[in-house]
């Protein structure tokens, strides 16, 4: 089997995201004491983006990407994406949860600090690879080196942050219309995460109806979804006249992380940030219809 090795902007900023993410997680388990819930997440963001970048080095390396069981002109775009999104999610957890506050032994504390650092520095080299990556105007790509197909993956993320926040505790449950909002965050999350795998699959051609135009109806229907959530939202959780709470309580200042009111507050943020990327897919997808037309 030859072994095919390419010197390129995009293997060398793959193989940087992957030291920076495998340093991270290596100084945070070494010497980092972590607990709670929290490090174990920026330990699996920290590894899963390693372990991925391997297998995608390892992959071209051995010319095996016709061999692979899914699109290569896909898959590689996709995980860097999701990558970046998972490291920059730990750049952020990591400090509030194991710095801020911080009264350890000066050494964990730097074993943080280190651990910090390069969670940021893999962020910087896995949102490069996106951007050396991603198509430019004109190119033949897959649809996941598109526009449309990275917001996709944004949407998608959101959704699952989204989803932390609500669920520990569960706070979407005390009325009908927050279960609506739980609903919109559900459907359009999994309806995102089918175009992603359609699309890392490659049967879009399987579907009995042309993609682009699927894609487009779809848009516009996350677009009115996430509309309704990002006003009822805010409602029925901050308005007192709904039963919500318009101050942040004082008791949220001495919690580590984040209290209850905070990830209220972090989910009506995270819905109007996953409304504006589906308006952005939707301006873009239709755009697309009208080319393909």
């Amino acid at each position: 089997m030859a072994i095919v090795l390419h010197s390129s902007p995009l293997l060398w900023t793959r193989l940087a995201a992957m030291v920076f993410a495998c340093v991270a997680f290596s100084v945070a388990v070494h010497g980092g004491k972590l607990f709670h819930g929290t490090g174990d997440w920026c330990i699996f963001c920290w590894a899963f983006s390693f372990a991925g970048t391997l297998l995608v080095l390892l992959v071209e390396l051995f010319g095996l990407q016709t061999r692979a069981p899914v699109s290569w002109k896909n898959f590689p775009i996709t995980f860097a994406c999701y990558a970046a999104l998972l490291c920059l999610s730990a750049s952020i957890i990591f400090p509030l949860y194991f710095l801020k506050g911080s009264t350890g032994p000066s050494e964990i504390r730097d074993y943080r600090i280190v651990s910090t650092v390069f969670s940021c520095l893999a962020t910087i080299a896995y949102m490069s690879e996106v951007s050396i990556s991603k198509a430019r105007p004109g190119e033949v790509a897959g649809y996941m080196a598109t526009a449309p197909g990275l917001l996709k993956v944004c949407e998608t993320f959101v959704a699952c942050i989204i989803f932390v926040f609500v669920s520990d505790p569960v706070v979407y449950d005390r009325h009908d219309a927050l279960k609506y909002c739980m609903s919109v965050y559900c459907i359009c999350f999994i309806l995102s995460a089918a175009i992603i795998l359609l699309c890392i699959g490659e049967c879009t051609g399987c579907l009995p109806f042309p993609f682009a135009r699927f894609l487009s109806a779809y848009a516009l229907l996350a677009v009115v979804l996430y509309l309704s959530a990002t006003i009822i939202w805010p409602i029925f959780n901050f308005d007192p006249k709904h039963g919500g709470t318009k101050q942040r309580p004082y008791n949220c200042s001495s919690t580590m992380g984040l209290c209850v009111w905070d990830k209220l507050m972090a989910v009506a943020v995270l819905t109007a940030v996953n409304f504006i990327l589906y308006l952005a897919d939707l301006i873009y997808s239709t755009r697309l219809v009208f080319v393909s037309a």
